[in-house]
């Protein structure tokens, strides 16, 4: 089973920036579906940005023009580039894997999913 590690988390004041970063133990994944997910106190956990094998990225409304997703396949590694935090962005954030369907296609249906990081706490303060 692929292994997720993220690191990167911690606190920081609004308007400041993180990047955090999560790093896979099969380079199949990092060419793969690889994504950010997260987590608050009382909330369900919703997907915030994903990036599949062709480089092609999705984001949530609420992160759109402040975070960036990128991977290096070189590294195994994919990262969250977060700009103009906000204290509504305290959360749990989580990398996550999946394999494409036999179209190369990623579907990211939460339940699904098979492959999890522990997570990493970020922190926003007004």
């Amino acid at each position: 089973q692929v292994q997720l590690v993220e690191s990167g988390g911690g606190s920081v004041q609004a308007g400041e920036s993180l990047r955090l970063s999560c790093a896979a133990s099969k380079s199949s994944y990092s060419s793969g579906c690889m994504g950010w997910f997260r987590q608050a106190p009382g909330k369900e956990r919703e997907g915030v940005a994903v990036i599949g094998g062709d480089g092609s990225d999705h984001y949530a409304g609420s992160v759109q023009g402040r975070f960036t997703i990128g991977k290096d396949n070189a590294k195994n590694t994919l990262y969250l580039l977060m700009s103009s935090l906000r204290p509504e962005d305290t959360a749990t954030y989580y990398c996550a894997a999946d394999v494409p369907d036999s179209l190369g296609r990623c579907s990211w249906y939460d339940p699904h999913i098979p492959h999890w990081g522990q997570g990493t706490q970020v922190t926003v303060s007004s």
